[in-house]
């Protein structure tokens, strides 16, 4: 009895000391394993789209792009609690958040029949220079995470970023593809030929980066392309 009462005010004092914040709002997620709380969890703007064809999602590919299906998790607004997920995932090492929506975005994608046959993930890759620097690439912790749901294997070296690029933020779409076009190299058309694949990312906006990276993939035989994100926002 009286080591497990010192255990429990060990854990106490260290709550104290590093509190388990929730990852949308920052309040303290008090007596729960859960990594945001449930008032996030219950307001996060999902957008359904992996259930419809033609979705919003699908039109920034139409005419530039040939996918079999494509969609995002939830909708990207600014100040929002999304926007601080998504900041902790791609620069504050939270890798284990990258995971947890990999896993919420797998079982959505497990109840839609335009992704029931998909063979692999393959995440959008980072220059290994960036990469090195941030110490993972958020989109293949997002993989992980889905693959982990759907048991269906994550290949993250069948295509490289040849080169670095500058930051996408404040470009348009123009800029953005002239940013990003002949950046990715087709590494492994062997482990994807004749499959159905989706290429993952973080957030979607113009579709540019993901719009090159998939042109590349499809030099791959008789390849079918899906593109799914964690995030959409409106360019």
């Amino acid at each position: 009895m009286g080591e497990r009462i010192l255990s429990d005010m060990a854990k106490g004092l260290l709550h104290l000391i590093y509190p388990d914040l929730c990852a949308g709002c920052g309040t303290d997620l008090v007596g729960t394993k859960e990594l945001i709380c449930l008032e996030c969890l219950e307001s996060l703007p999902l957008t359904n789209f992996h259930l419809h064809q033609n979705n919003p999602v699908e039109k920034i590919f139409a005419g530039r792009l040939s996918v079999r299906a494509a969609s995002a998790y939830v909708y990207f607004t600014k100040q929002s609690a999304m926007q601080h997920i998504l900041h902790q995932i791609k620069y504050k090492n939270n890798k284990e958040l990258g995971y947890y929506f990999g896993r919420k975005m797998g079982s959505a994608l497990r109840q839609s029949a335009f992704y029931d046959d998909v063979s692999a993930l393959v995440p959008l890759p980072l220059y290994f220079k960036r990469e090195k620097r941030r110490g993972y690439n958020q989109a293949k912790l997002i993989c992980d995470g889905m693959a982990e749901v759907m048991s269906i294997p994550v290949l993250d070296q069948v295509v490289q970023r040849k080169s670095a690029s500058e930051t996408q933020t404040s470009k348009n779409r123009k800029e953005r593809w002239e940013n990003i076009n002949g950046k990715f190299q087709l590494t492994g058309a062997e482990a994807i030929a004749e499959k159905y694949i989706l290429l993952v990312d973080d957030v979607v906006t113009t579709g540019a980066t993901l719009e090159a990276c998939g042109i590349e993939l499809l030099k791959a035989p008789h390849l079918d392309l899906g593109i799914v994100t964690l995030a959409y926002t409106s360019s």
